[in-house]
């Protein structure tokens, strides 16, 4: 079984900057990608970046040139920098990870519990 810990969410102002962690224990074997992904009140979860083992990132149009993906591989965490944050970037915040498992190195797809992100004046 494998958990996820997300924290660094809180309110700041337009044009803040806030720093996601989401750290991953357990019957780790491997893990492959590991992304964030939000849902704002009303709307669908949506992928926000992914980042892969080797460290190829992808980006949400919307967040581009304002959030930066990062991972540490050796403490199984990952980050999400969010600068120039906008009202519209309010929402809660879930990391996902995608890897094996111990003893048989089964697939897992594990999320973290969510952090609510608000932006506003």
């Amino acid at each position: 079984q494998v958990q996820l810990v997300e924290s660094g969410g809180g309110l700041v102002q337009p044009g803040g900057s806030l720093r996601l962690s989401c750290a991953a224990s357990g019957r780790i074997f491997s893990i492959n990608a590991m992304g964030w992904y939000r849902q704002a009140p009303g709307k669908e979860r949506e992928l926000v970046a992914t980042i892969t083992s080797g460290g190829a990132t992808t980006y949400a149009d919307s967040v581009k040139g304002r959030f930066t993906i990062s991972r540490d591989n050796a403490k199984n965490t990952v980050y999400l920098q969010m600068d120039s944050l906008k009202p519209e970037d309010t929402a809660v915040y879930y990391c996902n990870v995608l890897g094996s498992s111990w003893p048989r190195r089964n697939p897992f797809d594990s999320w973290g519990q969510g952090t609510q992100v608000t932006v506003s004046s």
